[in-house]
């Protein structure tokens, strides 16, 4: 049995053998499982999982071998999950139809949305012209316009507006992570530095100055080393972050606890920096960018978590809301003060939720000014590694 159970984690891709077999086996023998399958389970995950990211790996081999689960039906969830993300059949555009769509600017779907509200009477699906859900139209939810305004949630996640109140949800930093790969990524991301009083004895030192001295005692102190790192982590938040506002906080959560940081300081955007960043969620409490630059300086670490998902208007042009745009500062477009802070800092590293087959349109053009990594447990160990590295000459 104990054989088999090792063979079915290999089968699932864990580098388990002999040891962890005669570990089991051993653990058996003590009676360390209390004669059930819930502690077998227990005791088994102990010996066998060597990493956090084998954990599933792990159940999955044991529902196979304990509990007759077929692999088939392991994914059913996932298919379920999938099919309910996406309920509506939305209607499909042509390459023409898109380009044409994508041609509206602001101020015309500012005045083509006020003049729907004052016509429209009544609830309308899948049409093409007025406020609705899953159809062409401008304005609505779940459609496929590559150029439209969203009023509630998100379809295609293209919109260039969102026609409702701001009121993002701030992440937490107070959640209790369910595993610590998160933390134990970061905390490679290490630098440290001597300073404070001087009340560390500096044994090498003290040793070649008594020796100096004739073998006469000279006492060396030194200040103590502490951790270096200071982190400014800007995230997105509202719109197409939402359904990832979870593994955030995580995140957040991992930061916040982090003990080899010397300082985070978080701030917040919507989509893309229009010469602003926020110290809340609600997008009120604003520091503008050149104030940034000049109060953080250039050994900063910058941290941007976001899936740099938006309509490419918003990217290569202003904010949806004029109140968001930085005055002043003649034609500074997103892109410009984005690439503005990459090029300001030594290190910089984009986390992105989203898979990276579909860091395509801004992502793309976002991956030009900022290294981009998958909020994976992978991908999060090589923005550290990047982070980490000397500052380029």
């Amino acid at each position: 049995m104990i054989v088999d159970f090792i063979l079915e984690l290999r089968r699932q891709g864990m580098k388990v053998g002999p040891l962890e077999a005669v570990q089991l086996a051993r653990a058996l023998e003590l009676g360390l499982h209390d004669s059930s399958l819930d502690g077998f389970y227990e005791v088994a995950r102990a010996l066998c999982v060597h990493r956090e990211g084998d954990l599933d790996a792990f159940d999955r081999a044991f529902a196979v071998k304990f509990k007759g689960a077929e692999l088939s039906a392991l994914t059913l969830h996932d298919e379920l999950e999938k099919w309910l993300r996406d309920p509506i059949k939305r209607a499909q555009l042509t390459e023409e139809e898109r380009r044409f769509l994508q041609s509206l600017d602001v101020d015309e779907l500012r005045k083509l949305l006020e003049e729907r509200l004052r016509e429209q009477t009544e609830r309308h699906d899948g049409g093409n012209k007025w406020i609705g859900t899953g159809g062409r139209s401008p304005f609505g939810y779940g459609g496929e316009h590559p150029s439209g305004v969203r009023i509630g949630r998100g379809g295609a996640r293209s919109a260039l507006a969102v026609a409702e109140q701001r009121k993002f949800r701030a992440y937490r930093s107070d959640v209790v992570l369910d595993a610590r790969s998160m933390e134990m990524a970061l905390r490679r991301l290490r630098s440290l530095a001597r300073e404070g009083p001087e009340d560390e004895l500096d044994l090498e030192a003290t040793i070649d100055a008594t020796a100096k001295q004739a073998g006469e005692l000279e006492v060396v102190l030194r200040a103590p080393r502490k951790p270096n790192v200071k982190v400014l982590l800007l995230m997105d938040v509202g719109g197409s972050m939402d359904p990832h506002a979870d593994l955030v906080s995580r995140l957040f959560s991992a930061a916040k606890r982090a003990s080899n940081f010397k300082r985070l300081e978080p701030y917040y955007f919507h989509n893309a920096i229009y010469g602003r960043l926020y110290r809340d969620a609600g997008l009120r409490d604003a520091l503008r960018v050149p104030d940034a630059l000049a109060q953080y300086d250039r050994t900063w670490k910058l941290v941007v978590l976001g899936d740099a998902l938006m309509h490419p208007g918003e990217l290569l042009g202003y904010a949806w809301d004029p109140e968001m745009n930085d005055a002043g500062h003649g034609e500074m477009k997103a892109i410009d003060w984005m690439t503005q802070l990459s090029k300001h800092f030594d290190r910089s590293a984009w986390l992105n939720p989203e898979p990276s087959r579909f860091w395509t349109g801004t992502a793309e053009l976002l991956r030009r000014a900022f290294p981009m990594y998958e909020l994976t447990l992978d991908g999060l160990g090589e923005a550290v590694r990047h982070l980490s590295r000397r500052a380029p000459a």
